[in-house]
């Protein structure tokens, strides 16, 4: 019996942090930071001839050894069918798209496994148990992986790339899946983006990922209709279905935009668990609802919204390049941040400019109903905003009860500054920073003996 080789991949969460809502439409920009927290796969694959098809099992040891089963063949279109009956749109979205893409008329291994891993702050720590070796440390949970708070940082999004890059890499015929190669990158982001759109009831903006497939990223959305225009599903005409997706995956132009991005020095992210996700998709949709029954009222409020999103967005880059060009003084305007937050002007800019978008979304949630930024969000981040060194604060995303993302100097200790105060005692501080790197290979070796069981 044959193998593959091994491979391992692994892509970043995400805080957007500027656009929310207005990163649904593409003519606007928006800012978004990839995080140091990643989502993981390790495939191997296996030849098989007495298997008729493909078989794949997808598990996540981590949320009390779940794991999908799936057969998958040519005869019935790749629809994947799992033999438990068990659902999971996101995973059943990429095995659909992946093997449609490249269709294969006989398949070289037909037998796959994907061991998914996600790193602690995307869910609750709750009730957990750790498990290391000496490359990586995780979370094991003795909950299903839906019954485990969220935190916000686009699991779903990650498990879609990882996914992804894992199933090109059994099936592309060349065998070599290099993820610094452009062509294969934008093949990976292009599929992902259809199957997390489709997964998601079409709803989605795709930034997340952008994010996962790129890293930090000033973001300019796709039109919806690209992926929307794609045929439905119909094994009787799945030849079709393949056709169209090939040509959708392979446009060299999808009319997107993801610039290269992040804080400028000496400036952090930190996120701030509350233990209370959000519905993104309810959330979503309520505002796309007030936003059609208000015009043109609406589009008013959001053309200030992007007036001071491209303010903020052009303040953090000129910042960034006065860094460069200018060090000296970049370095004393730090340091005299945790002295007077308004010393300099550029900064005093950036600050005006988030708490005015804030505002205009706190008239949103008022008029939607929509928890964009709740009260109990609201009094949490203007606590933090009194704290030293800290410069903006927002409930990045789609907004709600998920974890909220704070902008403050390098040097500042957000656990020490809040160790002991109730105001914050129902934030955990998540061990996230600012990641550049998006998808990248990992070593499948670093996750050898991290499946749990009650030996170890």
């Amino acid at each position: 019996m044959s193998e593959l080789e091994s491979r391992a991949f692994s892509t970043p969460g995400k805080a957007l942090i500027i656009g929310g809502y207005l990163v649904l439409d593409p003519q606007y920009k928006s800012f978004v930071l990839a995080l140091s927290a990643r989502m993981h796969a390790v495939v191997r694959a296996f030849a098989r001839p007495d298997i008729s098809g493909v078989y794949l099992k997808v598990k996540s040891s981590q949320f009390n050894n779940n794991e999908w089963n799936y057969k998958v063949s040519r005869d019935n279109g790749y629809v994947p069918l799992e033999i438990n009956s068990l659902t999971n749109p996101f995973v059943e979205q990429v095995v659909f798209n992946v093997f449609n893409y490249f269709f294969p008329e006989q398949v070289d291994y037909h037998y796959i496994e994907i061991d998914i891993f996600s790193d602690s702050p995307y869910h609750s720590a709750e009730g957990s148990r750790q498990k290391s070796n000496q490359f990586k440390s995780f979370n094991f949970h003795d909950k299903n992986i839906n019954d485990v708070p969220k935190t916000g940082l686009g699991s779903s999004a990650g498990l879609v790339t990882v996914l992804t890059a894992s199933l090109c890499h059994v099936l592309m015929k060349e065998q070599d899946l290099n993820v610094f190669n452009p062509d294969h990158l934008r093949m990976i982001h292009n599929l992902s983006q259809v199957a997390h759109c489709q997964a998601q009831g079409k709803i989605g903006s795709g930034f997340d990922v952008a994010a996962a497939t790129y890293g930090s990223i000033i973001y300019q959305r796709f039109t919806p209709a690209i992926i929307a225009d794609l045929p439905g599903v119909d094994i009787r005409y799945a030849d079709k279905y393949h056709k169209s997706l090939r040509s959708l995956v392979d446009r060299v132009d999808w009319e997107i935009s993801c610039e290269p991005v992040k804080l400028p020095p000496k400036l952090k992210i930190i996120m701030g668990d509350v233990h209370n996700g959000s519905e993104t998709v309810k959330l979503v949709s309520t505002v796309q609802k007030w936003y059609a029954d208000n015009l043109p009222r609406s589009r008013t409020i959001y053309d200030k919204i992007n007036a001071n999103n491209i303010i903020a967005m052009d303040t953090l880059i000129k910042l960034y390049r006065r860094s460069e060009e200018n060090p000296e003084y970049y370095e004393r305007m730090i340091e005299n941040l945790d002295n007077d937050k308004n010393s300099d002007p550029d900064i005093t800019t950036l600050m005006k400019s988030i708490d005015t978008i804030r505002d205009l979304f706190r008239k949103i949630t008022a008029e939607s109903g929509a928890d964009i930024e709740p009260l109990v969000q609201t009094k949490l981040l203007n606590d933090c905003l009194a704290l030293k060194g800290v410069i903006g604060g927002v409930v990045p995303g789609a907004g709600g009860r998920d974890a909220i993302a704070l902008i403050m100097t390098e040097k500042t200790n957000i656990v020490e500054a809040t160790k002991g105060n109730q105001l914050f005692k129902n934030v955990t501080w998540m061990d996230v920073k600012q990641e550049q790197t998006g998808l990248k290979e990992e070593n499948p070796k670093h996750y050898e003996d991290l499946v749990f069981d009650d030996n170890s």
